[in-house]
């Protein structure tokens, strides 16, 4: 890396004018446009960075969820005013569905305590249901034109390389610190310019891995001598394995059955019906699948029963009629395996 990374000469805090320069000048050539960055209105920047909390940029644009979403529910009173299944239905693939009821928290409070406007001042952003350090700091910056403790992964990632911090960026010490350092650093002139090009440049140059150190415009900046060694994480939790077992099922209508979660996961949404392995022991599944939610994996094991009065139905379950089935919110893992097996059936 030696090799490549170009001599740091002055640290970002004692070289601020420079540092925001080479910063605003790359990103100035080279930044993306995205739809969020066409406006300067709250709401669609706020349901912007709810999505890609936890949601690649290019997901939330490739599959075309954010532009559907608001085409949905444009404004604060229409989300507002949204059901559980409308809500759902419109946030469907995007997991982590709690991020959309607490959006949807979010606009009945500022409905309701703040007359339909965004307070732009970080107190009353933070006491907004939902609204934590990041997404208070990303609308100052966004929506306000404010300077902000703007920090996510991408920010971190640099803060820690530029200033050669071997410091876990999981830790609540540097959390602090780094948001300190994204408010010192902040072009005051063009605060919403600064932070998307700072995130930019960790998506793109300071990259996890390998850096491009032989581009970055801010390598004269930055300390670390080893940036792929950097950022450091704490240890990562233990993945825990987990075996779902399913039943596809139609009665002599032509209905699936189907059931209507009522858990703290996945409420509000629809899936097949679960039951226990032993009822199970003697038969093949009809399709398998895995997918990973958090720090769990699972297996989905799908069985299909011919003999609907031979169902046991719990609370929740319900036959649906396959007309309904694209009206109705499912989890993705449910919603490719109903894909699956409704053709195969």
């Amino acid at each position: 890396m030696d090799r490549l990374k170009p001599r740091f000469k002055a640290s970002p805090l004692a070289a601020k004018t420079q540092f925001r320069k080479a910063l605003g000048d790359w990103f100035a050539r080279v930044g993306k446009d995205y739809p969020w960055r066409r406006t300067r209105e709250a709401y669609p920047i706020l349901v912007s960075e709810m999505m890609l909390q936890q949601t690649q940029i290019a997901t939330v644009l490739g599959k075309g969820y954010y532009m559907r979403f608001l085409e949905k529910f444009p404004d604060l009173e229409s989300l507002a005013k949204a059901d559980d299944q409308s809500l759902l239905k419109a946030w469907e693939g995007l997991g982590y569905y709690r991020r959309a009821r607490m959006l949807r928290e979010t606009a009945r409070a500022i409905l309701t305590n703040h007359d339909g406007v965004f307070p732009d001042d970080e107190a009353a952003l933070l006491d907004l249901p939902g609204v934590g350090h990041y997404t208070a700091a990303a609308l100052l910056a966004f929506a306000f034109g404010k300077p902000s403790g703007l920090v996510d992964g991408n920010v971190s990632r640099v803060f820690s390389r530029i200033m050669a911090d071997f410091s876990p960026i999981d830790e609540h010490a540097a959390i602090r610190r780094h948001r300190q350092w994204a408010l010192e650093l902040c072009d005051p002139t063009s605060p919403r310019i600064h932070h998307q090009a700072i995130m930019e440049l960790g998506q793109t140059i300071c990259r996890p891995g390998r850096p491009a150190c032989e581009i970055c415009p801010l390598a004269s900046f930055c300390e670390c001598a080893e940036p792929e060694k950097l950022p450091i994480k704490k240890p990562p939790v233990a993945i825990t394995y987990l075996h779902e077992y399913a039943i596809f099922c139609r009665d002599s209508a032509g209905r699936i059955l189907l059931h209507h979660e009522s858990g703290t996961r996945r409420n509000g949404l629809w899936k097949l019906p679960l039951r226990s392995a032993s009822d199970f022991a003697k038969i093949e599944p009809a399709y398998q699948s895995e997918y990973t939610i958090t720090r769990y994996r699972v297996f989905l094991n799908v069985y299909l029963i011919e003999d609907a009065d031979s169902v046991r139905m719990l609370d929740g379950d319900a036959w649906i009629h396959p007309d309904r089935l694209h009206e109705l919110p499912l989890a993705a893992p449910f919603r490719r395996s109903l894909d699956r097996l409704v053709g195969m059936d």
